[in-house]
C-alpha cells in the first residue's frame, strides 16, 4: 500500500470514518467485497471466521450471516443494502438480527488511485455518544485489524506473498511521527514489546545505515535479553521507510528469534504514513519475510498473525501515550 491523499470526507460528530489504500484494481477489490467465498477470507477481526447462509445483492436485498469469535461467541448480523453502484458504491444498514435493528448505516465508497483502490467508509450512528462507544468496541474487539486483513488477503491474491499488516492513526502531524520512527531517542521508548526496555549500541539510521540495539525485560526469575540490527533500505521523509532486522548475538553475528527458532532469518518492514489531517497521521506497518525463506518458517509467520497484532498494538498504546505528553 502506499500514502493516499486525505479524505475529501469530513466526518459528522455522530459518524467514524476510516480510509485504506489498497494495492488492487477497484473491480478486484469490490469482488472481494461482494463475493461472500472471498469475503469469508478476511471479514471480521483476527481469530474470527464467517458464515454466510443468503446474500442477495441488490437494493432492499439482505446479507444474513454470523462471525465466530476466537472464543466460541456467534454474532449474527442481517445487513440491508439501499444503495449499490458497481465498482463504486454500496450503502447498507449493519448489526440488525432477527430480533434487533441495526446499529448503524455503513456508506462505503471505491476509487481509482493510480493503480490502487482508495476505500473510504463512513459509519452513522443515531448520536456522537453512540459513535464514541462504538469507536471504543472496535478497539476493544480489534475490529479495525478487518482492513488489515484484507490487505493481506489482496497481496495473497496479487503477488502470491504472506504479509502481516497492522494500521493506527495517531493524534499528530506527519512530520511527528516520520521523527517517533527515525530517531533513536524516540523509538527506544516506544517500539519493544510490552515489558522490554531498549537500546542501541549504534544507531546510523540513514539509507545505507544499520542500527544495532538490545532488548531486555530485566526480570531477575525470567530474563530474556534479545539483540537485533537494521539496515535501512528506504527513507523518504516524510512518507516512507523500508528496512530489514534480524535477530542477532551480542557480536552481531545472526542468530535466531530466542523463543521461536524457526521464526524467519529475516523480516521486511515498511512504514507508510498518510496525512489524514493536519494533526493526524496514519501509520501503515507492513511486515513479510525477506531473502530465503523455508516452508516451515512461513508457516510459523502465518500462524503468527495473532500475536503480531498483540505485539504492535502494545507498542501503539506506547506510542499514543508518549505522543500525548509530548
Amino acid at each position: 500500500m502506499s500514502a493516499n491523499p486525505k479524505a475529501q470526507v469530513q466526518p459528522k460528530a455522530n459518524e467514524i470514518h476510516l480510509v485504506r489504500l489498497y494495492d488492487a484494481p477497484v473491480e478486484m477489490v469490490w469482488d472481494a467485497w461482494t463475493d461472500p467465498a472471498q469475503a469469508a477470507q478476511w471479514w471480521g477481526p483476527r481469530g474470527f471466521t464467517l458464515t454466510t447462509h443468503s446474500k442477495d445483492l441488490s437494493v432492499g436485498g439482505t446479507w444474513r450471516y454470523t462471525m465466530h469469535g476466537p472464543d466460541g461467541t456467534d454474532y449474527p448480523n442481517i445487513a440491508t443494502y439501499h444503495e449499490i453502484e458497481q465498482y463504486k458504491k454500496l450503502v447498507y444498514d449493519h448489526g440488525a438480527t432477527e430480533l434487533t435493528p441495526p446499529l448503524f448505516r455503513v456508506t462505503v465508497l471505491f476509487s481509482t488511485v493510480g493503480k490502487k483502490t482508495q476505500m473510504e467508509m463512513t459509519m452513522a450512528l443515531a448520536t456522537a455518544e453512540a459513535a464514541a462507544e462504538t469507536r471504543k468496541f472496535i478497539k476493544q474487539a480489534g475490529g479495525d485489524s478487518t482492513w488489515d486483513r484484507f490487505a493481506e488477503y489482496l497481496a495473497e491474491q496479487i503477488d502470491h506473498k504472506e504479509r502481516f499488516v497492522i494500521n493506527r492513526s495517531f493524534a499528530a502531524p506527519i512530520d511527528v511521527m516520520y521523527d517517533m520512527w527515525t530517531q533513536a531517542e524516540h523509538i527506544s521508548t516506544w517500539l519493544p514489546p510490552t515489558g522490554f526496555t531498549m537500546s542501541f549500541n549504534r544507531a546510523d539510521i540513514r539509507v545505507g545505515g544499520s542500527s544495532f540495539y538490545l532488548m531486555t525485560n530485566g526480570s531477575s526469575e525470567n530474563n530474556v535479553t534479545m539483540y537485533g540490527r537494521a539496515a535501512y533500505l528506504e527513507m523518504d521523509r516524510p512518507n516512507r521507510l523500508v528496512y530489514a532486522q534480524q535477530f542477532c548475538d551480542a557480536h552481531e553475528n545472526i542468530s535466531r528469534h530466542p523463543m521461536a527458532p524457526t521464526w524467519p532469518e529475516t523480516m521486511l518492514t515498511t512504514v507508510l504514513f498518510t496525512e489524514e489531517a493536519d494533526d493526524r497521521t496514519r501509520v501503515t506497518v507492513t511486515w513479510e519475510p525477506h531473502g530465503a525463506v523455508t516452508a516451515e518458517e512461513l508457516e510459523v509467520f502465518m500462524q503468527a498473525r495473532g500475536g503480531m497484532t498483540m505485539g504492535w498494538t502494545g507498542s501503539f498504546d506506547k506510542l499514543e501515550a508518549q505522543l500525548e505528553t509530548a
